[in-house]
């Protein structure tokens, strides 16, 4: 009797799956690859459901919960760890997102000699708070653990995984759909109806959970002179966080109300894209951008920190300034983009992301073979 192959299960390890960076790009592979073949699990910290949930389920993908990472626990989470990996010897790879907080399970992993343990550095940077010292522990500590690492750039990986890294790295692309983030007159149009805008007025935007590390702080500050500039702009900020109530409050107090509009987390930020003119990130660090990548693929002019890694300044449409400019120089540099935008054919680039390499169809053929030939 001929049974069906099952397919290998790679077992995926995040804090919480919801619209972030790195779990949309691991969401942009899971959608694409064949499931027949290779199917995604994944090991999340968080009591609470994240928004990818429903979608992983519904894909076959299996989620197992662990307690959150709490110094006064460490014992009882690795206990958890090497129980869970003792009930689960199918997995033979492991591939974590949660940086240096990995750390426990690619221990465990490396006792049992699971043969391909995967680190994945998306971010370039850990801000300075009170976890900051345990987290550099975990960062040194878990390289000899680990036999692979992943990254979406150079700057990412030598974060996480140092300058003398020895063992294999991979570069796994921040690929996009680059067909669903083109840009689209209709939904241009669809859009700014539904929000209020007029066709002519200067719409700034933004896309990023709202934390420190993404500086909405000097962004509003940078959109107040814009917005003196252009008393119709208006600022739409798309994503959420614990960040909120403050920013809403900084905004009230320049009398910006009316002007910046807060769109919480959208799952059509590739619909929302086209309502922008100019898009901006000011972020503090960034292992990559998928915000930035998709906004070219949109063919939006895009104003940066100089922080992001030379791997997202993909096209021409990419400037940066540094943290250290005034809000004015910002708020200039604005302008002129919004000024040379009308001689942009915005449709045109997401053929340039893909001839770059970065649509999701290869890069997820690419992964497939990947984990089938390891």
């Amino acid at each position: 009797m001929h049974t069906m192959q099952q397919p290998i299960r790679i077992l995926m390890l995040f804090t919480i799956l919801n619209r972030g960076g790195a779990e949309t790009m691991v969401m942009n592979y899971y959608r694409k690859i064949d499931r027949t073949k290779v199917q995604f699990d994944f090991v999340v910290h968080r009591p609470e459901r994240g928004a990818y949930e429903d979608e992983i389920e519904a894909l076959g993908g299996r989620i197992y919960r662990m307690m959150p990472l709490h110094p006064l626990t460490f014992g009882k989470y690795q206990q958890q760890i090497a129980d869970f990996l003792d009930e689960h010897p199918e997995y033979s790879i492991i591939h974590g997102h949660s940086s240096e907080l990995g750390y426990f399970f690619f221990k465990e992993a490396a006792k049992r000699n699971i043969p391909c343990i995967l680190a994945h550095a998306h971010s370039s940077k850990a801000l300075l708070d009170s976890k900051w010292p345990i987290r550099m522990y975990f960062k040194h500590a878990l390289r000899k653990y680990v036999t692979h690492g992943v990254t979406c750039s150079h700057q990412a990986a030598e974060w996480l995984l140092g300058k003398h890294w020895k063992k294999p790295l991979l570069l796994q692309k921040n690929a996009i759909d680059t067909e669903r983030f083109q840009y689209k007159a209709a939904l241009r149009k669809q859009h700014r109806e539904a929000l209020g805008l007029a066709d002519d007025q200067l719409v700034v935007g933004h896309v990023g959970s709202l934390t420190e590390i993404k500086n909405h702080g000097f962004l509003i500050g940078v959109f107040h002179r814009v917005h003196q500039v252009y008393p119709h702009a208006r600022l739409v900020l798309v994503g959420q966080g614990w960040l909120e109530e403050k920013l809403r409050h900084q905004v009230a107090t320049l009398g910006l109300d009316e002007a910046v509009i807060f769109l919480g987390e959208r799952n059509d930020v590739h619909e929302v894209l086209n309502v922008m003119d100019v898009f901006v990130l000011p972020s503090i660090g960034e292992g990559f951008s998928m915000a930035t990548l998709e906004a070219q693929c949109n063919g939006l002019p895009c104003l940066v920190s100089d922080v992001l890694p030379e791997e997202v300044r993909i096209t021409s449409l990419v400037s940066s300034l540094s943290l250290g400019d005034s809000a004015e120089k910002w708020a200039q540099r604005i302008g002129e983009l919004y000024q040379g935008a009308r001689d942009i054919d915005r449709a045109g680039y997401a053929q340039y992301i893909q001839q770059a390499g970065y649509d999701i169809q290869e890069n997820a053929q690419w992964l497939q073979e990947t984990y089938l030939n390891f």
